[in-house]
């Protein structure tokens, strides 16, 4: 690709009239040259690029020309840019079709309102070479006491890529940083992509997993009208990813489905807002304040926006506040490590801490096998 500025856009201009005049096709329009440098940007992947992919280009200018044709037009414009580009989308969707179907027929659990502990909507792109396309997975969490730390269910039984595991280390290791400076962390945490049967790879749903699990220790709900994308590191700072517009134009399609709430939206790293070329559909919606886009930097904005509650702030004590969502993570994780050593302490004989039940044998006094003393008979 290359940088997109008044030079590159002039020089667009050139190539779309040269190869109308040189293919004997319909003059394009300014409208419909513009279009054209937007898809061609979209195609790039970035607001400030443009593709160089110039046979792709070719492909959209004839497919253009020919709507124009049919519709006895003059000239090429921005309109029949848009059903070109529509249609070769449309001949190449079907798999995205299928899936949401699939979602119409609630044959795949998808929430796009309401709020649930330790439930989110991840983001993830489907790449079929002539069509790319983002939809939204259901990924869940399930916290208790326990010595396991993270354990995501994909890897396994290894359904799993290198950099998706890397991804669910560096969950740990920020947990560690934020609860465990005083004590061991004592966690054990299920996550998986609910209804998924092919591999996962990619670390672009590291941050999602983290909220998911924050919400499951903290008690707090998610909001599941809203979709999330991006990886953290281990300080919690939330990085770019790849096929954000795929990701919000997915999400958005599955919430179109349900119908708007006003609140609906995605969540996104704050790096990737100069990569957003979105249908110009979504622009329209969130215009009219139907759909949103957040963009964040860091876990603490995230999760105060998906919960409605603050993440926390360490105080001069070093403790965090209590009714945060670090707080009540925080009391938690310190409850079951108090629980754990008062276990090991007594020597308990059961792992979920209740006292173990007397066998009944060995009770001269009860006769059942259930433990139950059987009532003495008397004669009138």
């Amino acid at each position: 690709d290359m940088n997109r500025d008044i030079e590159t856009e002039k020089q667009m201009a050139c190539f779309v009239a040269g190869y109308a005049k040189k293919e004997n096709l319909l003059p394009f329009s300014a409208e419909g040259v513009a279009e054209l440098v937007e898809w061609s940007s979209r195609f790039s992947g970035s607001s400030d690029r443009m593709t160089t992919q110039f046979n792709k280009i070719a492909e959209i200018v004839v497919e253009s020309s020919a709507w124009a044709a049919s519709a006895k037009m003059d000239i090429v414009g921005f309109e029949e840019v848009r059903k070109a580009v529509a249609e070769k989308t449309f001949r190449a969707n079907l798999i995205e079709e299928k899936i949401q179907r699939a979602f119409e027929e609630d044959s795949i659990r998808i929430l796009t309102e309401g709020e649930v502990v330790g439930q989110i909507n991840g983001l993830t792109v489907i790449d079929m070479r002539d069509h790319t396309f983002g939809h939204p997975v259901r990924i869940t969490a399930n916290v208790y006491m326990g010595a396991e730390g993270i354990v995501n269910i994909e890897r396994e039984v290894k359904m799993t890529g290198p950099i998706h595991n890397k991804g669910l280390l560096i969950l740990g290791s920020f947990l560690g940083r934020k609860f465990a400076q005083d004590h061991p962390l004592s966690l054990t945490a299920r996550i998986t992509f609910e209804q998924t049967y092919g591999g996962v790879e990619g670390d672009s749903a590291s941050s999602t997993e983290l909220y998911c699990i924050l919400s499951a220790l903290s008690g707090k709900p998610l909001d599941q009208g809203i979709g999330v994308t991006g990886s953290v590191d281990q300080m919690g700072n939330v990085q770019p990813i790849g096929g954000v517009n795929e990701k919000i134009e997915g999400f958005y399609n599955y919430c179109k489905i349900r119908g708007f709430t006003g609140k609906q939206g995605v969540m996104i790293p704050v790096q990737n807002v100069k990569n957003l070329m979105l249908d110009h559909e979504v622009i329209e919606s969130v215009k009219k304040g139907e759909f949103r886009i957040w963009a964040v930097s860091t876990i603490e904005e995230g999760i105060s926006i998906l919960t409605g509650v603050d993440a926390g702030e360490l105080d001069e004590k070093g403790c965090y506040p209590l009714d945060s969502i670090y707080g009540l993570v925080a009391a938690r994780l310190g409850e079951w490590v108090r629980k754990a050593a008062k276990l090991r302490k007594e020597g308990s004989d059961s792992d979920n801490g209740c006292s173990k039940r007397s066998d009944p044998e060995d009770d001269d006094d009860d006769d059942d096998d259930n433990g139950i003393a059987e009532e003495e008979d008397t004669d009138e």
